[in-house]
């Protein structure tokens, strides 16, 4: 599974995810295609994961999921 899969499965838009943890849309457009890590604060983070409805730690292996892909598409 991938960022944007998980934030599907959670029924929401991206546009929602950005406003939420405070970041600009085409910031999580970024992180689901594997061009940028998120850097958020704890906070963020949390948000982040309730909202993904997943552990700090399911959302950590996804975002390196998601990381390994975009690798794997650009090589």
């Amino acid at each position: 599974m991938d960022l944007k899969q998980l934030r599907r499965k959670a029924g929401l838009r991206a546009e929602e995810v950005a406003a939420s943890v405070g970041v600009a849309c085409s910031t999580v457009r970024n992180w689901e295609q594997g061009r940028t890590i998120p850097t958020l604060n704890i906070f963020q983070t949390q948000k982040l994961a309730r909202m993904y409805n997943c552990s700090l730690d399911e959302l950590v292996s996804v975002v390196e999921e998601t990381q390994t892909r975009a690798g794997a598409i650009a090589s």
